[in-house]
């Protein structure tokens, strides 16, 4: 069985029982271990290990996005804020423009890698940013404005909404013409305990974009993988509703009995290993009774579970060590 078949399978609820894990070991972990981690690139055949040896960018650097969102990256190699939003005051709306589809990819370069992986047995996935609807409205118009506009509804928001549904409507499209076997979107649609604004007010607000860019590539025959950090616990079933087919949430943040009562058995779970208080405080026994926990209580022997953990400071060797090891052992629980 090829990749693009196994993967065609997990989509549908007939996967092969083995719980996967993608793991990134970001550029200051590496810093601070070095080639000590080098092993864990190679020792299972169930566990990609990825690390970042090279730097990103270095700390106070700034950019402008092709959306004009200006940003600063105060750490560097880690992720960066919006310090300027081009649509903050509504005076500026009339004449502002998103950026150009055509330019936001080499879609000829990207045509020949789809056919390159498609003639190799290989699963061709289409990106996006980090930053769907939710989050890119919050970056043009500033966090604060945003949850006013969305409290008010009013007619601005709307204009702006379909400016960047537009946006991404039109790269999706390039994606399914391209062929791809799945899109990833990523949109962190919750806060730490709570979504940013009520469920009824995502309803009418991010549910009814999201819904016409995820059908869009269901009917299509491209599976949607959604990355949303963050609770989002009152807005799973809504998720799963708007069409998408593989759905990584937090597990901590979220609950696994949550997950499990929302998610299993409805769409594919992507799980986000917790890498704010377990991994980089709590010790390697308790890192691997929670991977077991993971899968006994996501997995299935028709799958439906991969792991995915993004590996910050100050996490300690040992805990990394325990993490991917345990994701390695219990890869195989449900496998008869």
């Amino acid at each position: 069985m090829t990749e693009r078949e196994r993967f065609q399978n997990e989509m549908i609820g007939r996967g092969d029982g083995i719980v996967r894990a993608g793991v990134g070991i970001t550029h200051p972990v590496w810093l601070t271990y070095g080639d000590k981690l080098d092993w864990m690139e190679s020792f299972s055949e169930h566990v990609h290990i990825g690390i970042s040896r090279k730097p990103g960018v270095v700390p106070g650097y700034e950019e402008t996005d092709c959306w004009g969102c200006r940003w600063r990256y105060p750490l560097g190699s880690l992720d960066g804020i919006v310090v300027k939003h081009p649509v903050a005051d509504w005076s500026a709306l009339d004449t502002y423009r998103g950026p150009d589809p055509d330019a936001y990819f080499d879609w000829d370069k990207e045509r020949e890698r789809v056919k390159r992986q498609h003639d190799a047995g290989e699963v061709a996935m289409g990106s996006t940013d980090h930053g769907g609807i939710f989050l890119r409205m919050t970056y043009l118009r500033g966090y604060e404005n945003f949850m006013k506009d969305v409290a008010e509804q009013s007619d601005e928001m709307f204009r702006l909404l379909d400016i960047v549904e537009t946006f991404w409507m039109e790269i999706a499209r390039r994606w399914v013409d391209l062929g791809v076997d799945q899109i990833s979107f990523g949109d962190d649609l919750g806060l730490q305990d709570r979504l940013p604004m009520s469920p009824v007010a995502w309803r009418k607000t991010i549910k009814p974009p999201d819904q016409r860019i995820f059908e869009y590539c269901r009917q299509n025959g491209v599976a949607v993988h959604l990355h949303t950090d963050g609770y989002v616990v009152d807005i799973m079933r809504d998720l799963i509703e708007c069409g998408v087919s593989s759905l990584n949430p937090q597990d901590l943040v979220n609950g696994l009995g949550n997950i499990e009562e929302a998610m299993k058995g409805r769409v594919f779970i992507d799980l986000d290993i917790d890498r704010q208080h377990l991994t980089p405080i709590g010790t390697p026994d308790e890192i691997d009774a929670h991977i077991k926990r993971c899968v006994e209580t996501l997995g299935s022997p028709n799958g439906g579970l991969r792991f995915t953990w993004g590996v910050y400071p100050p996490t300690p060797y040992e805990n990394i060590e325990a993490c991917v090891r345990a994701m390695d052992k219990y890869a195989k629980l449900w496998v008869k």
